[in-house]
């Protein structure tokens, strides 16, 4: 009787040590999966409010001066929106360092640099007749 208690608790243990070596590997992995999820989800988000907006100033590009292209867009993180030339673009900051996610388009943005917070924006591209340039607006909502 005293040699099947013996028996139980050495599995017992066993038992212990494995699931302490299996949380131990998998552990480690979960967590860098979880960041690996969360630097392509930031990422992704910074393109897609990038490609909007670059798209909106083509349709104003396309429907000439004194067209106005109203677009809402999600921004990632703290970052600035940098309209130079005919790109637009912005740093995300992720795990392995930072990325500038940018967009070109057909025609030249007004040289400027935004602020911008982890938000919701409403963007208004607009084309001012008697300029050469598309200008942005962003409006938090």
């Amino acid at each position: 009787m005293d040699s099947r208690g013996q028996v139980s608790v050495e599995y017992l243990l066993l038992l212990l040590v494995i699931l302490i070596i299996l949380g131990s590997v998998t552990i480690p992995l979960i967590g860098s999966s979880i960041e690996a999820s969360t630097d392509v989800s930031s990422v992704s988000d910074a393109k897609t409010a990038v490609e909007s907006i670059a798209s909106a100033a083509d349709v104003v590009y396309s429907n000439g001066p004194g067209s106005v292209r109203t677009v809402n867009i999600y921004i990632p993180q703290n970052t600035n929106l940098v309209t130079r030339g005919n790109n637009v673009g912005m740093n995300i900051t992720y795990s392995q360092g930072t990325k500038f996610v940018n967009s070109t388009t057909y025609y030249a943005f007004n040289n400027a640099t935004t602020p911008v917070n982890n938000q919701w924006y409403k963007v208004t591209v607009r084309w001012v007749v008697g300029t050469n340039t598309i200008g942005i607006t962003l409006v938090p909502l």
